[in-house]
């Protein structure tokens, strides 16, 4: 209740400051937009590891299928007070039609109508020095990225709904220091239950951080720096540091209660360009806390790659790129007071390791830790979005926890072998510059994705993931 005051309270006072920027303005300045998007897809997966829809520590399952259609649809306002604020608001809902297993009644039409986007946006103030954004927003959006252009701290603020929402309740500033120098601030606020919502019976309380079904409540708070610049000057090396506040509130899950961490995280982050043609990502993180039951708590995060991107054309742009990405585990992880070596993902909860993980975690839902995972991706950009990768590496525990077999037997660290391909195309492209009903616009992919499990796991049976996905937006 506390936190539902407080952030009513903090956006009444920025629809006041709002209200009062606009009644200063020229009316000519004030302007709004609105769209709606439809996004269909069917997922059809097999031997999915872990338990799918499970949680943390939960017991291994197999002979899992599961098969579903999803509807997603949203429809956004864009409210523009003059050339440096502005107040979008999106509403989502996605229900499902669950073909397999024939008797889950989960997401059933109407489900339910979410609020997932509503935030204040002033941008280019004092001289071009300050922007900030408070309210609901994505920590990942199309053609931007991750947040503060690091993904490997910010994926998906709500991953118990897989992809259907991806936000945090959040408060950020940026300082543009220089031309090549920022300095971004942020505080955040996940809950575990949505109360902006309205829809059926079923989909009330429903868990949006995954550690368990529907069981825990855990919320999460979080606070950062994160400074950017270039060691050099303007065409030299881009690098960041930061350094990240995260507090896990207790939960529980099965009549099993989990402490509560907090955890402090300092990081770096380089991105150089060797040629035009060449760059490396270099990436580490470490963090280090205590539980409330006053456990020590640590873990170690790194990445590195290396990434080539050429064009052959204006149509053919082919890439490729080699990374290896570390996760600290903890050998301990499956008993009840274990698992505080093994890296917390922050908010990196998303897909970009793997689809077919989101559902079949041991951990949950998004929770990566525990991994050593070499990667090999090809691709090319052809014809005007059209897009085809290819990849594929193993992965390796970097603890044996055990939780790979049903009766903790620990046999091996492999875990397997993932291998995924993806093609992006275009079915109706609109106009340059297109505006109202003109930009109405089709896309589509095809993936596929196959696990071939190692020794960590007790079974040998080969899990598989596939989807096709239109969507419509105008």
């Amino acid at each position: 209740m506390k936190t539902i005051v407080t952030t009513a309270t903090a956006f009444s006072a920025v629809v006041f400051f709002a209200a009062s920027t606009v009644s200063a303005m020229d009316t000519n300045s004030v302007s709004f937009n609105a769209g709606a998007d439809l996004r269909v897809r069917q997922e059809i997966m097999g031997n999915v590891p872990g338990t799918p829809g499970g949680g943390m520590q939960s017991p291994v399952v197999r002979n899992k299928s599961k098969n579903q259609m999803r509807f997603r649809m949203r429809a956004w306002g864009d409210l523009k007070l003059g050339d440096h604020f502005r107040i979008y608001s999106r509403v989502t809902d996605e229900p499902r039609w669950n073909i397999t297993p024939q008797h889950s009644r989960a997401y059933e039409f109407p489900d339910e109508l979410v609020l997932d986007n509503l935030y204040f946006e002033g941008v280019g103030l004092f001289d071009d020095r300050i922007d900030f954004r408070f309210g609901r927003q994505d920590v990942w959006e199309p053609g931007m990225g991750s947040l503060f252009g690091l993904p490997h701290v910010f994926a998906d603020g709500t991953p118990g709904d897989g992809s259907r929402t991806l936000y945090t309740d959040m408060m950020r500033m940026t300082w543009h220091v220089t031309e090549e120098s920022k300095f971004d601030a942020f505080a955040l606020y996940n809950s575990d239950r949505n109360k902006l919502r309205w829809g059926t019976g079923g989909s009330r309380n429903r868990s949006l951080n995954g550690l368990g079904g529907n069981d825990p409540d855990m919320d999460e708070f979080g606070a950062g720096l994160v400074w950017s610049s270039n060691i050099g000057g303007p065409e030299a090396i881009p690098y960041q540091l930061f350094t990240i506040f995260k507090k896990n509130y207790s939960y529980d899950v099965r009549d099993v209660k989990h402490p509560g961490k907090e955890l402090t995280v300092f990081g770096g982050r380089a991105t150089p360009h060797i040629t035009d043609e060449l760059s490396l990502e270099l990436e580490g993180m470490t963090q280090v806390g205590e539980t409330t039951d006053g456990d020590f708590c640590n873990g170690w995060s790194g990445f590195a790659g290396v990434d080539w991107r050429t064009e052959l054309s204006d149509a053919i742009k082919p890439y490729a790129k080699f990374s290896v990405l570390y996760m600290s585990g903890d050998k301990d992880a499956a008993t009840q007071d274990g698992g505080h070596s093994a890296w917390d993902p922050l908010w990196s909860r998303g897909v970009e390791h793997s689809e077919m993980f989101l559902y079949g975690t041991l951990y949950g839902v998004g929770w990566w830790s525990n991994l050593i995972h070499p990667r090999l991706t090809v691709g090319t950009d052809f014809g005007k979005c059209h897009r085809i990768n290819f990849s594929s590496g193993p992965m390796f525990a970097a603890e044996n926890d055990g939780l790979g077999h049903a009766d903790g037997r620990r046999s091996g660290d492999f875990k397997g072998w993932i291998t995924q391909a993806r093609y992006d195309f275009p079915l109706l492209l609109a106009p340059e510059n297109a505006s109202g009903i003109r930009r109405f616009e089709i896309f589509g992919h095809l993936l596929a994705e196959f696990f071939n499990p190692g020794d960590y796991y007790d079974t040998q049976r080969p899990a598989w993931f596939v989807r096709w996905q239109i969507d419509v937006k105008f």
